[in-house]
């Protein structure tokens, strides 16, 4: 009989766990009812936020790097280098966790820092960039991530436009000519767990707005000034501009995709697809016998690109079986069963109490490892 080797491919539980701890938490419960039990981490993640932690976890080095805060602030990023490969995360730079406790700028947030981080990459030797975009706190179609990086939004009186997506109701004229032209000799993949559009009914501000504090009106308003984005851009630029908007991955990320498609010369991958081949996923994967992923909620969005539904389509490809780990559960067994996760152990089952529940998470996740371990390896 073969010995057990575990391979643990989980996700951040967010406002909780980030995905090391998870692995860390998962290995310790599984061992203390398997002792000696051999346990791989592979800390996972779909572009959004924790994909540079991932990165790291996986051998690529971190650097840090001051930039522009979605308000204007001055706060610290980061991005993964190994070798000429950077990994470069918006929401280090302009996620919603840089926004204090209660507070949202749906019209004016800006993505002016994550040019700054992809011009901090380029500094450092980067000629192919995974650019993996989620977590946004902006709406503003990567207008300030272009304006950092050279290109020039102007209103009529020939001056920038405000930032966030509001301050496109003004945009006249747009000149991506100033681009810096280290980004024509990059490779630049555009890692998003999102194919949405960059407007209309299913567009980055309909649908991802509302998560990022906008009312009705302020999405109304974020839809028409990222439509007249688009429409100057395609005076600027041609048909191409016209063509990128309805491709899939403009919308993420509140239209960051758009602009790295006009400006970035960016290829849209689904980002677990694109994470799990640079994390060596496939490498890890040919070790194991049991596979365990997981992510705080697994719900319908799970079976829509997020990190377990990846893992567990490429286990099963391989014959191998997967169980999944969460905070709660929102998924029938059935539909767990087609997207190839074997069974899911949600820590509700043993704490209801949903505060309760995600404060003491680490310990939970310990004792739901204990019972995959005796279910599966003992």
């Amino acid at each position: 009989m073969t010995a057990a080797h575990v391979l643990v491919a989980a996700d951040k539980f967010k406002g909780s766990l980030t995905a090391v701890q998870v692995a860390e938490r998962v290995t310790a419960g599984l061992r203390r009812v398997v002792p000696g039990l051999e346990v791989e981490t592979l800390p996972v993640a779909d572009g959004g936020d924790g994909t540079v932690a991932a990165a790291v976890a996986a051998g690529f080095e971190r650097r840090e790097v001051r930039v522009t805060g979605p308000l204007g602030e001055q706060l610290t990023a980061a991005f993964a280098l190994r070798g000429t490969t950077a990994v470069v995360e918006m929401a280090e730079a302009s996620g919603l966790q840089h926004l204090p406790a209660g507070v949202f700028a749906p019209l004016t947030a800006t993505t002016y820092g994550v040019g700054e981080l992809l011009h901090a990459a380029l500094d450092a030797g980067a000629r192919t960039i995974v650019f993996g975009v989620g977590g946004s706190a902006t709406t503003d179609g990567g207008a300030g991530m272009l304006a950092a990086l050279g290109a020039k939004f102007l209103d009529a009186d020939g001056k920038p436009v405000g930032p966030g997506g509001e301050g496109l109701r003004d945009l006249a004229t747009a000149d991506l000519s100033g681009l810096d032209p280290r980004l024509a000799e990059v490779s630049v993949t555009l890692a998003s767990d999102v194919d949405n559009p960059l407007t209309g009914p299913k567009g980055a501000p309909a649908v991802f707005g509302p998560q990022k504090g906008a009312s009705p009106e302020d999405v109304a308003t974020l839809d028409a000034a990222l439509a007249h984005y688009a429409e100057v851009l395609e005076k600027a630029i041609g048909p191409k501009a016209a063509e990128y908007a309805v491709a899939p991955g403009a919308g993420g990320a509140g239209g960051i995709g758009y602009g790295a498609l006009v400006g970035l010369g960016a290829s849209f991958r689904p980002g677990i697809e694109l994470m799990l081949e640079i994390l060596g996923f496939n490498e890890a994967l040919s070790r194991a016998t049991l596979v365990i992923t997981g992510e705080g909620s697994l719900d319908e969005q799970t079976l829509h690109g997020k990190a377990p539904a990846g893992v567990a389509a490429a286990a099963r490809a391989a014959d191998i079986e997967v169980v999944a780990v969460c905070g709660r559960l929102a998924l029938p067994p059935e539909a767990l069963g087609h997207a190839g996760i074997r069974r899911a152990y949600p820590l509700t089952e043993l704490e209801p109490d949903r505060a309760r529940c995600i404060a003491e998470a680490g310990p939970l996740l310990e004792r739901v490892a204990e019972t995959i371990a005796r279910d599966f390896l003992s």
